[in-house]
């Protein structure tokens, strides 16, 4: 048998042949030997169980030789801190948008001071935007829409997985919530535009549905603006993540709705003006 770190080395090797990411053979490695980071490197020169090392080496298959990404592989991944179910019915969580949850954070104690308030995602997926605020702020009240059933089942899996209560509703973004008012609005919209170039590891295995946004990748956000004035509050917060290079034109489009809303771009940690912040009657 071979060790762990010979495992690892020989998966490392095969996945730089495929010129793929190193670290997801780590993760892969961890999943599969059940062992967190510390422990691994202190049994690094043990010997890994045979039916461990044929598990990972036909993970690592999957990754590498059926373009599957390692997240659905493992049926999991970490956003904000917290364990999500993954699957390829709904777009896998990116580290990201994180940066949307915590800038939703900091808007709501300077605007409602820790009062209570009702908060919808827009195009839940896996539920991540709303089971995350809704896990660290117990004032939001939280809805989320999706129009997939199968990505609804997975974000009612993911919320009763963590514990949090929501109002899950089917439909087409702000329609099945019609009559309802809301705080502050979240959304991640379907952003790539239909024509442009996308790697075939998110093609091949996530939904179309949530991938693209028309034609200048901008449908969805018009659509939101357009029909947030029905469910919003007098005073209200939207907040979008956005691809990096929209940021012109999706803040013309705020303001055609809310000529005298307060609006502001937040660059993400990679520098790319990635969230967009409307901030209505304060």
């Amino acid at each position: 048998m071979a060790s762990y770190k010979q495992v690892l080395e020989k998966g490392k090797k095969l996945t730089r042949k495929h010129n793929k990411e190193t670290s997801a053979t780590e993760l892969l490695l961890l999943h599969f030997s059940k062992l967190e980071p510390t422990d691994l490197y202190l049994k690094f020169d043990d010997k890994m169980p045979e039916t461990e090392a044929n598990a990972f080496y036909e993970g690592l298959n999957l990754y590498l030789d059926k373009n599957i990404p390692v997240q659905q592989i493992i049926g999991s991944v970490y956003f904000y801190g917290h364990k999500f179910k993954v699957s390829n019915q709904a777009l896998i969580p990116r580290f990201e948008t994180e940066e949307l949850v915590a800038n939703v954070l900091i808007l709501y104690d300077e605007y409602f001071e820790k009062q209570k308030v009702s908060l919808v995602d827009v195009g839940t997926g896996s539920g991540c935007l709303a089971i995350a605020l809704a896990k660290e702020e117990p004032n939001f009240n939280v809805t989320a829409t999706d129009i997939s059933n199968e990505a609804l089942d997975l974000a009612k899996e993911n919320a009763e997985l963590l514990g949090v209560d929501i109002d899950f509703y089917q439909g087409d973004m702000i329609q099945p919530i019609l009559g309802q008012k809301f705080d502050i609005l979240v959304s991640n919209p379907p952003y790539i535009p239909t024509n442009e170039e996308v790697d075939t590891l998110i093609l091949d295995n996530e939904p179309h549905i949530a991938l693209f946004g028309g034609v200048d990748g901008l449908f969805f956000y018009r659509q939101i603006i357009k029909d947030s004035k029905k469910i919003l509050k007098d005073k209200a917060i939207i907040a979008f993540e956005h691809a990096y290079d929209k940021l012109d034109e999706l803040q013309a489009i705020a303001r055609e709705t809310y000529p005298n809303a307060k609006i502001s771009t937040v660059k993400d940690m990679q520098n790319l003006d990635r969230m967009t912040f409307i901030i209505i009657g304060f």
